[in-house]
């Protein structure tokens, strides 16, 4: 007999989502390469435990929130931002440890896109006789972890290209002059894309004409990560002496069949892994795919013109993050953006945020889908 459908989500469910999501907020720059995860736990109206995981290889969120209810988890209802794992990874599943302590109910905003999960978790729980529902604020959760689902439905991570320009589109005051186009209210809001990101990419121009050091460089408590510094060089041109390398903890794409010199004396070797040849000197779908392997979520591009427009022209633009600072630099001075096509990115965008950011704006955009 086929046991009765779960009650229309209400308004309760909606307003103890949300605040599962705002606590799954608070990782967002710490638990990669896990998703963010937020749990509250409520019995007969009242909030009785809440919790959100917080770094890879601690508890998840439901383990923290069943701590924080102790025997008042039972009987009580769920709220949980993805479905509760159901296999040993890192930590116990969190499906057993929520049906051990006798929650009632489970809502979880959605599935689990890692083929690990993937229900598993939810029918586990239906098995031991525990109400589940899905899909309330669903898209707000799915908007919380845009890397953790990419990697896992197309096989790639996130990419956002981060790009600051003068009015008329230009990037520098004259050719191989670094300048800083954007403001300070601006430089900081980027050290907080790079904190949520799990790698920076950037290209070999960019490091041998600007020597970026591309780290994180703010201060949000005990669990600091910094993400995975990327560059893509070719031929090996870039100095092994380069900011970006100063941590030792950079991987650098090269062209299949591009020696590798030895390290200077008393120095590490660079982390150097070779792909095909392909736009901008690499393959850079193959570039994605390896960077999903190794389990990255979210990317941030800081690049320049060519492979900012080899990214766009694949078609591996998630998001667009555009800073417009009022100034004017003239038709001498690079462009955003080498395009020689946009067809992998579309020739439409739609805006999904526009703000003031000190002297200048920022322009959140994506592509539109055909």
């Amino acid at each position: 007999m086929m046991s009765a459908a779960p009650a229309a989500h209400t308004a309760a469910d909606a307003l103890h989502m949300q605040r599962a999501l705002a606590l799954a907020e608070r990782g967002l720059n710490t638990c990669d390469p896990n998703p963010r995860v937020g749990c509250v736990l409520v019995n007969d109206g009242a909030v009785v435990g809440e919790g959100f995981h917080a770094r890879a290889g601690e508890a998840h969120a439901e383990v923290f929130a069943l701590r924080a209810a102790g025997v008042r988890a039972r009987g009580a209802t769920a709220y949980v931002t993805l479905e509760p794992c159901s296999h040993v990874g890192r930590t116990p599943p969190c499906a057993d440890a929520l049906i051990d302590a006798g929650v009632a109910r489970v809502v979880a905003a959605g599935v689990d896109p890692n083929p690990r999960v993937a229900g598993a978790g939810l029918d586990r729980l239906r098995q031991a006789g525990v109400e589940v529902s899905t899909g309330v604020l669903a898209g707000a959760a799915r908007r919380l972890n845009p890397g953790f689902f990419a990697r896992f439905e197309r096989g790639r991570p996130y990419l956002r290209l981060k790009l600051a320009m003068s009015l008329d589109a230009r990037t520098a005051a004259t050719a191989g002059a670094p300048t800083a186009i954007s403001g300070a209210a601006s430089r900081a809001d980027v050290q907080q894309w790079r904190a949520r990101s799990s790698a920076i990419l950037t290209g070999a121009g960019t490091v041998v004409a600007d020597d970026p050091r591309l780290d994180v460089r703010l201060d949000y408590g005990p669990w600091v990560r910094q993400p995975l510094r990327v560059v893509l060089d070719p031929s090996l041109r870039c100095a092994p002496g380069a900011r970006i390398f100063a941590r030792g903890d950079a991987l650098v794409f090269a062209a299949s069949g591009t020696p590798v010199p030895a390290p200077p004396s008393g120095e590490a070797p660079r982390r150097i892994e070779h792909v095909a040849r392909g736009a901008a000197g690499l393959d850079l779908p193959a570039v994605m795919r390896r960077l999903a392997e190794l389990e990255i979520n979210e990317i941030l591009a800081e690049c320049g013109p060519r492979l900012a427009g080899a990214l766009i022209a694949a078609g591996l633009v998630d998001e667009l993050i555009l800073y417009v600072a009022p100034r004017l630099f003239g038709a001498g001075a690079p462009p955003l953006a080498d395009l020689s096509t946009v067809s992998g990115f579309g020739s439409r965008l739609e805006y999904r945020d526009v703000r003031r950011c000190g002297e200048d704006l920022r322009l959140i955009l994506t592509p539109v889908e055909t």
